[in-house]
């Protein structure tokens, strides 16, 4: 890939062949449901993009191809692997279990989960094979977005404990041979956090640049909007001043732009590493620069479902700011990193993850999660052939210089086991499908909490049940637009993330009787023998070294099928 710089004349290939054009193409492909041929046929690859841009009439615009050759010309050249092996780390070789802290185990019967119930299941977590834990936010929190809008970084939550607690949940798990990562949610902060507390009332505060505030106005200052519902921004204070929040109004983002505000960052998260903490998850970590607040393309809004997405999607400083990250607050304590990066492709993970570059050590890459031309709200099965191409081409080209997250499920989706498989008497073979290949591809396993026991989406029978903020609006939009409440509760059950948040069925000892959500546990029942294959699974790949850093070569990808290798100069395993 050359340094040219791209116009309008370019040809489509001479994008595609570029890091940003590359991946931003590959989405609009999985948007339409079509194949890479599609682009890199020799016919269309040497098309003019101006050209392309009027044949695709009013469905692609100029203006997205101008806006996408202005992405592309911020980040022209790939990144060159030219290893030969891969380095040898701990977190390559992890088993690693994300525990949502509120439904995970209930220790005082007050309904809610807490630092105590998860240090009662250490030994369960032990046993299952688990090295590392990833707690989601357990931090002060308002609980709009379920710990995800952060007042203070510092405190633990009241509902989940003290920090004693926590430093006893560290020292068992560090105790057991185990290690921990916290959720780091540096996008934005709740708007009860004092920064944006002191931001809105003073105007001469320092923190005013903290985040991205604007005068009073009759209209909100860009047409972008929230991945929640509605504009991206809000009016705060008796001086209504407008600030920008991507997700709910009580989350409001934060300017990256302010080296004040990075220096507060890092010295927050080397607190916490001083504690003994192992590293971070890292929330949405790819928006975190905005290169500009000009109107988004409605083109592309209307293409990606978000309008203003471009804008900081993969912003102009993004690696300068995670680079600065590692060399400040992660290297001096050797600290793992997983970035969360909706919308990344292969090409700009490269980008992100290359050991060389020291940025962040992985990403979670949400692509394979719903088949081309679906996405998360929609009712539809899943089809596995869809994956298996997927995840062959991550295997074949990632590179020896990066390595995989492999996931199906998190907090933030349904159960990738009630999508695949929607007959319930097919879905413990399916269960077991998904464990085999998450625990023999190449890369690093995460299991959501739950997967092991079989768990799968719940009927829920009303919003009254639905307590996630982005669901209930969804619920609102949907039902403002005209859409019947039976059908827009329907698209809300195909997609809620509350199917994902339900409390773990250990027993009744696990379960309070003011839990919203213990007729879910209670008719929830974990498949014991899928924890027993878990176990297995994880032994085999601890104890073989081809299941880790082996070579991985395809062969059988015929409809319906999947065979593969892995393999290293001493052990090889058939798939």
């Amino acid at each position: 890939m050359g340094s040219k710089k791209l116009t309008m004349e370019s040809t489509l290939g001479e994008v595609y062949d570029t890091p940003i054009g590359h991946d931003v193409l590959k989405k609009v492909l999985l948007q339409l449901g079509a194949e890479d041929i599609l682009i890199t046929n020799p016919l269309v690859s040497k098309i003019p993009v101006s050209m392309i841009g009027k044949l695709t009439g009013h469905s692609m615009g100029q203006g997205f191809y101008e806006t996408l050759i202005n992405l592309c010309n911020s980040e022209k050249k790939a990144y060159k692997d030219t290893k030969h092996y891969y380095t040898p780390k701990w977190w390559k070789e992890a088993v690693f279990y994300q525990i949502y802290p509120r439904t995970f185990c209930d220790s005082n019967g007050d309904g809610v989960g807490d630092i105590q119930g998860i240090i009662k299941r250490l030994d369960y977590l032990k046993n299952l094979g688990v090295d590392a834990l990833w707690l989601s936010p357990i931090y002060d929190s308002p609980n709009d977005d379920n710990g995800y809008d952060i007042r203070d970084y510092r405190k633990i939550m009241t509902e989940f404990g003290t920090m004693e607690d926590f430093e006893e949940l560290l020292d068992k798990v560090h105790e057991k041979g185990m290690r921990l990562i916290m959720d780091l949610v540096v996008n934005h902060t709740s708007d009860e956090h004092e920064w944006f507390k002191d931001a809105i009332s003073d105007k001469g505060s320092k923190y005013r640049d903290y985040y991205f505030i604007k005068e009073n106005s009759d209209k909100a200052p860009n047409n972008w909007k929230s991945f929640f519902s509605g504009p991206a921004w809000g009016q705060y204070g008796e001086d209504e001043l407008w600030a920008l929040h991507l997700f709910s109004k009580k989350q409001v983002d934060l300017n990256w732009e302010n080296a004040g505000l990075r220096r507060d960052i890092e010295d927050m998260i080397r607190f916490w590493l001083k504690k003994g903490v192992d590293g971070f998850r890292m929330d949405v970590i790819n928006y975190i620069s905005k290169g500009s607040l000009k109107d988004g393309d409605e083109t592309i809004g209307k293409m990606f479902g978000f309008t203003g997405i471009e804008h900081y999607l993969y912003g102009p400083h993004l690696h300068e700011y995670l680079h600065e990250l590692h060399e400040e607050a992660f290297a001096p304590f050797d600290a793992f990193s997983v970035g969360e990066t909706p919308g990344v492709g292969m090409e700009m993970a490269k980008l992100l993850t290359g050991e060389s570059r020291e940025e962040i050590d992985m990403i979670f890459s949400f692509d394979h999660l719903e088949t081309p031309g679906h996405e998360r709200f929609d009712d539809y099965k899943y089809d596995l052939n869809y994956y298996r191409n997927y995840i062959t081409d991550w295997m074949e080209n990632y590179g020896k210089d990066c390595w995989m997250s492999l996931f199906y499920d998190n907090h933030d989706n349904p159960r990738m086991l009630s999508k695949v498989e929607t007959d319930p008497r097919k879905q413990q073979a399916a269960a077991r499908l998904l464990a085999v290949m998450q625990f023999t591809l190449r890369g690093t396993p995460f299991i959501f909490q739950g997967d092991e026991m079989g768990l799968r989406n719940y009927e829920f029978t009303s919003m009254e049940e639905i307590t996630d903020v982005e669901s209930k609006n969804k619920y609102a939009e949907l039902c403002g637009s005209g859409m019947s409440e039976e059908k827009a509760f329907k698209t809300i059950l195909s997609g809620t993330r509350e199917h994902a948040r339900v409390m773990m069925p250990w027993d009744d000892s696990g379960i309070s009787p003011h839990d919203p959500h213990r007729k879910v546990a209670m008719t929830q029942k974990a498949d014991l023998d899928l924890t027993e294959v878990y176990k297995k699974l994880i032994a085999l790949r601890k104890r073989y070294n081809a299941l880790r850093y082996g070579e991985f070569k395809v062969l059988n990808k015929r409809r319906d099928r999947f065979t593969y290798e892995r393999y290293d100069k001493n052990e090889k395993f058939v798939i």
